[in-house]
């Protein structure tokens, strides 16, 4: 077994999805009765950093399978701007759906408990069901997971995306647009993403570890991606920065072209291109020749199989036939695991290794759990 903890958390996931999933499943089946499932008009899912992220990699899917109309608010507009000021008719609407693994940050509970206030159906997506974000929402969906080697979040991230997907199946089930066997398949897909997973893992053991000590030295990257493959490009520059702490962005594949197309800090800034064969596939194809012209060193993040690899530079492979609602549970794998090897051979440790300047004990902290959580009416008065 590895040394290296983020690889070992990443080579971790097939196991923990199989033997998590029907837990889960039950628990996301029966978090909300028949009728209250149907009485769902629509939804805020909200939370910060990989939470966050969880909510916008599965909004396609209660948006496309449940028919909900869904925002992924980050907490922090979630909690201060819409929440306070919805005005929806509808009885508990909208269902919020606060994410927090530790259940502990501020503006999530904040968020959550404005949604309360105003009369919202609220479910709390957690790890930690006794922490604050549990006692504040209505229902848990408990996503408490064995114990495991401390890194930047991998594993967590994937119980996270895989309540809220099972919500989403289940939503549409009730609401009678899937069949029972059409919701079943959607399910099995999902499960199916485990061994998808293994797969990718092993396509990029090695090609990994290249790129990592080519780039051993490189102090931007940019992460590019839409829909779903939104998410994994937020996610991927996320574990950048906690990994080795250097700048990175997660962008949408249309605002690339508005904003990151005139960077000119770093011409051949490592950009990497997650393409997943959703319905941004077309774009996809349009911004790459430009991206070639300014010189950026360009990595794909996808199957072979789709013909794109001869215009990178670099390939980091994902297995096939991963359906795009679900591909952000695969398809970030090579980012991590290539945050992961960047950080051993910069020989630098995970979060600063909380020293100095990030050391919470004696500087505090960045107080995301300690940060005052305000009441609705003194955010509307």
């Amino acid at each position: 077994m590895t040394t290296n903890a983020m690889i070992a958390q990443v080579e971790s996931l097939p196991e923990l999805i199989q033997t998590e999933f029907e837990g889960l499943d039950e628990r996301a089946r029966t978090i909300l009765s028949h009728e209250e499932w149907l009485s769902v008009k629509r939804i805020v899912t909200t939370g910060c950093g990989d939470s966050h992220m969880a909510a916008v990699a599965t909004q396609w899917a209660f948006e496309r399978l449940g028919g909900v109309p869904t925002d992924a608010a980050t907490a922090m507009r979630a909690a201060r701007y819409a929440l306070p000021e919805a005005t929806d008719r509808v009885w508990r609407n909208p269902l919020t759906i606060g994410i927090s693994v530790s259940g502990a940050v501020s503006r999530t509970r904040e968020a959550v408990a404005a949604a309360k206030e105003r009369g919202f159906l609220t479910i709390a997506v957690t790890g930690n069901p006794e922490a604050p974000l549990g006692q504040t929402a209505e229902r848990i969906l408990n996503c408490r997971i064995p114990d495991f080697v401390h890194a930047p979040g991998v594993r967590s991230y994937r119980i996270s995306l895989l309540a809220l997907w099972l919500m989403a199946i289940r939503l549409s089930e009730v609401r009678g647009r899937l069949t029972g066997k059409e919701a079943q398949q959607h399910r099995d897909h999902l499960r199916a993403t485990a061994d998808q997973i293994a797969e990718t893992i092993e396509l990029n053991t090695g090609p990994a570890r290249e790129l990592a000590e080519q780039m051993a030295e490189r102090k931007h990257f940019t992460f590019v991606g839409d829909g779903p493959g939104y998410a994994t490009a937020l996610f991927s520059a996320a574990k950048i920065l906690e990994a080795v702490g250097r700048d990175a962005w997660g962008q949408d594949t249309e605002e690339w072209a508005h904003l990151q197309y005139f960077s000119r800090v770093e011409p051949d800034a490592p950009t990497f291109v997650i393409a997943d064969g959703g319905r941004g596939a077309t774009r996809t194809a349009e911004i790459l020749p430009p991206m070639q012209r300014i010189g950026r060193e360009m990595v794909l993040i996808a199957p072979d199989a789709n013909g794109l690899a001869s215009q990178f530079q670099h390939h980091l492979p994902v297995a096939a036939g991963v359906s795009p609602l679900f591909s952000p549970m695969v398809n970030a794998v090579p980012g991590e695991l290539f945050a992961a090897q960047l950080a051993d051979v910069a020989g630098e440790k995970y979060f600063g290794g909380f020293t100095g300047v990030y050391d919470p004990q004696t500087t505090g902290g960045n107080n995301i759990v300690t940060s005052n959580v305000e009441a609705v009416a003194d955010m509307v008065s």
